[in-house]
């Protein structure tokens, strides 16, 4: 993504279709945020819902849904103008509404504008878009909700849902748009020249480290929680994480703003990347551990859908399968060799490893853009003239810098503001819900249950129907039956 020429002007009044609109490129641009939305409502909703214990499906959901609806007001009243508007500190827009009706994305006189900016020797081109505005608050929005529904796994099954209902808000305010603004809206980290394609930084990168950083303030789960989580769901499960991959072409596929050539090659390397980490995954559980994990290839897919985005359109086949394999890889060994062995990351309950699948792949694919983006796909990125990866030679060295640089800011900056969050919020009321809810789950929380297994919507009864369907031991009687115990 980079920054785009937003100016304002009069509505045309007597049409619904002004001369300078492209009807393909808006029509585009409505399908992509609808894609991104359809990831988080019901994709992530369903894939938390169904990868949680059964006590806990109606609370993880929950925790998706509201964060999309709280991000949308949030967004246009004051958070889009912070990412994308008029710049008041170096990373960082003014605040203000965003409501669509009175302003219009614009094409410039030029086909290309180049501005320089502050000492003169950035060169920067400038998105012109031919759509409304309207468009691109509402493709921006779905990506800040769905950074905040992928932080909020790491928080799965412990947080108190009062204090997520206090923490999305100010985490959107204090570190997604800051993020957002320095590396999209021109700030200085785009002015510099760091490529973040799609939001492998600003989204994934930021909510994998503030995720792991809000899990250790909040604390773990209860102790019989954290021995056995099993999904509730696995079919379900899989659907959920269905609509995230085919979403993703929504993802990756609508950021050059334009349904252009870019765009299909952001689609293709996508599915490419993703496809290629899953079986890499797959096949390094199978090496080491002797059977294909389910929950494994979800993951694989994630790390590889994450690791493409920030160099999706800046990247030519070979180099997307390049980068399945090591995130298909790097991220399992992280996840599945390193973490087990340190114990300082064992300590910290991040509850679906956002950690490993997001900020470890999110990194890997940023660092592996500054070294496998094309001067030409670069070019019709617009970023900082010449740029280019580092196998291309050149300036592709510093690049390359420049890359690890940008992912540096985004980790100490999220360390730090969603740590401050985490500590005022849990001045005013506790972060984590009460011991009673930490054991009953669901029903203490919500008063809803996501299942009635025991009848008619009737609420679960030990004396009617035996022991709880989470603590069900199978044993073979003398017999050969097997029984509940």
């Amino acid at each position: 993504m980079a920054a785009a020429n937003v100016l304002p002007g009069p509505y045309n009044t007597s049409s619904a279709v002004p001369d300078w609109l492209n009807k393909g490129d808006n029509a585009w641009q409505m399908i992509s945020a609808t894609l991104v939305g359809l990831q988080s409502v019901p994709g992530l909703v369903i894939l938390y819902g169904s990868i949680v214990k059964k006590k806990w499906a109606v609370n993880s959901a929950f925790m998706a849904l509201y964060a999309f609806a709280a991000v949308v007001i949030c967004w246009t009243t004051w958070a889009y103008k912070m990412s994308f508007g008029d710049k008041l500190l170096p990373f960082w827009g003014k605040a203000g509404p965003a409501l669509g009706q009175k302003f219009l994305i614009k094409q410039a006189a030029l086909p290309q504008t180049t501005q320089y900016f502050e000492n003169g020797d950035v060169e920067t081109l400038m998105i012109t878009p031919y759509y409304p505005m309207a468009s691109m608050v509402w493709f921006q929005c779905v990506f800040a909700a769905i950074t905040l529904i992928l932080l909020a796994g790491s928080l799965l099954g412990r947080m108190n849902i009062k204090a997520w209902m206090m923490f999305v808000p100010l985490w959107l305010t204090f570190s997604y748009t800051v993020g957002a603004f320095s590396l999209w809206g021109g700030g200085f980290l785009f002015h510099w020249g760091v490529m973040d394609y799609s939001g492998g930084y600003v989204i994934h990168l930021s909510s994998g480290i503030a995720g792991f950083t809000a899990a250790y303030w909040v604390g773990p789960r209860s102790t019989n929680d954290r021995e056995r989580f099993p999904p509730n769901n696995v079919i379900l499960m899989l659907g959920g994480a269905g609509l995230l991959w085919m979403g993703w072409a929504g993802f990756n596929g609508g950021d050059p703003y334009s349904a252009n050539i870019d765009s299909s090659m952001a689609v293709l390397n996508t599915n490419i990347c993703a496809a290629t980490s899953l079986l890499v995954w797959t096949w390094l559980d199978v090496i080491f551990f002797k059977k294909p994990s389910v929950i494994g290839a979800v993951q694989g897919m994630i790390t590889g859908l994450v690791c493409i985005t920030p160099g999706a359109g800046l990247v030519q086949g070979w180099a997307a399968i390049v980068m399945g394999i090591l995130s298909g890889s790097v991220p399992w060994f992280t996840m599945m060799i390193i973490h087990k062995r340190w114990t300082p990351l064992q300590q910290i309950d991040d509850t679906l490893g956002v950690f490993h699948t997001h900020a470890v792949a999110g990194f890997l694919g940023g660092t592996l853009t500054g070294l496998f983006a094309e001067p030409t796909l670069c070019a019709l990125f617009l970023p900082v003239t010449n740029s280019r990866g580092g196998v291309y030679g050149g300036s592709g060295g510093i690049q390359f810098l420049k890359q690890i640089a940008g992912g540096l800011f985004i980790i100490g900056w999220n360390l730090v503001i969603t740590s401050i969050i985490c500590v005022v919020i849990g001045l005013v009321i506790p972060l984590r819900m009460t011991d009673e809810q930490l054991k009953i789950g669901d029903d203490a929380v919500h008063g809803e249950e996501a299942y009635a297994l025991w009848g008619d919507g009737e609420k679960y009864d030990a004396t009617r129907h035996g022991v709880y369907a989470d603590d069900t031991i199978h044993q073979k009687t003398s017999i050969g039956a097997t029984q509940v115990v």
